[in-house]
């Protein structure tokens, strides 16, 4: 359910790249530059959360430079590490991303009985995200 949730999410991208005439990155990419937002993040923050794999974070972040959604800076104390920032073009897709969201959101509804169950939802990803983390990092949990 969650893959296809996520290739679900990723076809909504799409839908609402082109919706903005934007052709020159693909959705995983759109993605990524949400996630960093209007932070600025260095490449192994993104890998280390979980977003994404070495080479395909790589890859991808490379691209959006390309095409100007991304500014990458090399971090003056360690000069191996470098810094990834939105350009105002990058910002401006993230802010349409986020009001896509908003709309999506509205249309599940805004009541309390709505929010309670995405409240229930979110601990129970979390939980199975624990879960299945303490068991890569540590091996078989009791009670498996």
């Amino acid at each position: 359910m969650i893959e296809r949730l996520h290739r679900h999410f990723l076809d909504v991208l799409r839908t609402e790249l082109r919706r903005l005439n934007i052709e020159d990155i693909n959705a995983v990419q759109a993605l990524l530059l949400y996630n960093i937002g209007a932070n600025e993040v260095v490449i192994r923050d993104l890998k280390d959360r979980g977003y994404y794999q070495g080479s395909n974070a790589s890859y991808n972040i490379k691209a959006l430079t390309e095409c100007g959604y991304l500014m990458q800076e090399r971090s003056t104390h360690d000069r191996r590490s470098v810094r990834l920032k939105l350009t105002d073009k990058g910002l401006n897709l993230c802010n349409s991303i986020r009001k896509l969201q908003d709309d999506l959101s509205g249309v599940l509804g805004g009541d309390e009985k709505t929010a309670a169950q995405l409240d229930t939802t979110l601990e129970t990803m979390q939980r199975l995200e624990r879960t299945w983390t303490d068991f890569v990092h540590y091996g078989r949990i009791r009670g498996l």
